[in-house]
């Protein structure tokens, strides 16, 4: 096990180089410039040597293999170099923004699993009755239903039942934990709905496919209680494409809730990729790119050994 873990840790190095070079120069093809957008957007007057020397003090004026040379070898020693708007480093711009999008998407997969898990075994051992109907009733409205929209329906619904709205700045779980379950529940929730219905309707087919095997009869010729055979036997082997797929979409969450975010006010990476491909911030999308690259790699590799957790006949040599 830990020669495998190895293993796939040193193949993490020649993925994220390549996810490294094809962001550098995809983002070089990407029409506009940075300058002009932060001196000239606001309708502003400025020369064209300022124009220039901004650009040389920014380094856009070196040959385009020198920057990228520069971007390797910053990436080599954990230097992703400094926000072409701000001016701070790339670090200290994802930084505060990664703890809320990480709790978002932790939260919100606690929630999708609660939901999902019991429903889709619910609805495959009840299959074509009215629990099954009302199971897939709700995972089609979940869906159908964008998560920004519920988020909208949720603010709504506290603000006219209980006159009352969750705190719009973000507070640290360390800091305060009821001001901050307290407002990122609401997004957690409508987040975990719409995941929770992609995942229950894969552990209902999962599950129906597996309770027709071979070993899952072969359990109830031998009198074991149906609980068992469904808990021990059938839902274990059940939930191995469930995991893929809870895996994926927590590694989507991180960068990927842009509109919920701005229902929600929370100023999370999604927020912050929006605003830095409006600015050409080529830096700092840069940087973003490699950190949702790399949470991608090591969520696979945490569903990987979960397999093996799982499921008894799979062993890492």
């Amino acid at each position: 096990m830990l020669r495998y873990i190895a293993n796939r840790l040193l193949l993490m190095i020649p993925t994220l180089l390549g996810v490294a070079v094809v962001v550098f120069f995809l983002l070089r093809v990407v029409p506009g410039d940075v300058v002009e957008v932060k001196l000239r957007g606001d309708g502003g007057t400025v020369s064209e040597e300022t124009l220039t020397a901004e650009r040389k003090r920014l380094g856009l004026d070196k040959p385009l293999m020198t920057q990228f040379k520069d971007w390797m070898v910053g990436l080599a020693t954990l230097d992703l170099g400094k926000s072409m708007w701000t001016d701070q480093p790339v670090l200290a711009e994802i930084a505060p923004r990664l703890e809320l999008s990480i709790q978002v998407a932790i939260m919100a997969t606690i929630v999708a699993v609660l939901i999902s898990i019991p429903l889709g075994t619910l609805a495959a051992l009840k299959r074509d009755t009215w629990v099954d109907y009302l199971v897939r009733m709700i995972s089609i409205g979940g869906l159908a239903i964008p998560s920004f929209w519920l988020g909208m329906l949720i603010m709504l619904a506290l603000l006219a039942v209980f006159n009352w709205l969750p705190s719009m700045t973000f507070t640290p779980i360390y800091v305060d934990p009821v001001a901050n379950l307290t407002q990122l529940i609401w997004p957690a929730v409508a987040v975990g709905y719409r995941y929770a219905a992609v995942v229950a309707r894969m552990v209902r087919s999962s599950l129906l496919e597996v309770m027709n095997e071979d070993y899952v009869r072969t359990a109830r010729a031998k009198g074991v209680p149906e609980k068992r055979v469904v808990s021990r036997h059938a839902l274990r082997n059940a939930l191995l494409p469930a995991i893929t797929v809870i895996g994926l979409e927590f590694a989507f969450l991180i960068g990927g809730l842009v509109v919920t975010e701005q229902v929600f006010n929370l100023n999370g990476i999604g927020k912050l990729f929006v605003q830095s491909v409006s600015r050409n911030d080529f830096t700092l999308i840069q940087g973003m790119v490699m950190l949702i690259a790399l949470f991608y790699v090591l969520v696979n590799l945490g569903v990987d050994l979960l397999y093996a957790a799982l499921d008894p006949r799979i062993r890492y040599r």
